[in-house]
């Protein structure tokens, strides 16, 4: 069984991990410095309640710097969120309990209660993309896979993330206003949508 209060006093914060990357340290930053939460995801979370989201992840996954400075953005900006992360390749043993598909994916977030108890965890990818990828992987040469990936995400703009994060640790669809997916806005992220491809 993982000791996820160990595990916490280890990790790093965002700004820890971003002083410590070599690889794309400026795009975290940028996803970051852009991100605006949509309205649903800033209602505050139950009196005395506390949530710790434990990334798992590496500075040079393209889908962790899409997904993890979003929810960064979460923690600084909702009381009571609070954002550690762990790399990848130092906590092999960790890593082994969130298989993808028997492949360490990453980012995995695992969502904890303010004692250190699992509520849930999500990744490495929102579930409609992770579908496409799958799907369009043996079709798709990697070179044109990629940035229809980084596409999606742009469109996106994390909500998602947002929303499933929220469901693995128990709220609802993510939302307070009764939406059940999709955008906040109605539009489609869809990648089989011709537009989202283009």
């Amino acid at each position: 069984m993982l000791d996820f209060r160990a595990l916490w006093d280890q990790a790093l914060t965002f700004e820890g991990f971003l002083a410590v990357s070599t690889k794309h340290k400026g795009l975290w930053e940028g996803i970051y410095g852009i991100t605006r939460l949509p309205p649903w995801a800033t209602v505050p979370l139950a009196e005395g309640a506390h949530r710790k989201l434990l990334v798992i992840a590496e500075d040079w996954c393209g889908d962790a710097s899409s997904t993890v400075p979003i929810l960064a953005k979460l923690a600084a900006t909702v009381p009571g969120y609070d954002l550690r992360i762990i790399l990848r390749d130092q906590h092999p043993a960790v890593m082994d309990q969130y298989l993808t598909n028997g492949s360490r994916s990453i980012p995995i977030v695992i969502v904890l209660d303010e004692a250190f108890r699992e509520l849930g965890h999500w990744g490495p990818r929102p579930r409609e993309l992770q579908a496409w990828v799958i799907a369009n992987r043996p079709l798709v040469p990697k070179a044109e896979l990629y940035p229809q990936v980084r596409q999606w995400y742009a469109r996106d703009r994390g909500e998602s993330t947002l929303r499933e994060v929220m469901e693995a640790e128990g709220k609802p669809d993510g939302h307070s206003d009764g939406q059940t997916g999709g955008r906040a806005d109605g539009r489609s992220n869809s990648l089989s949508d011709k537009r989202a491809l283009g």
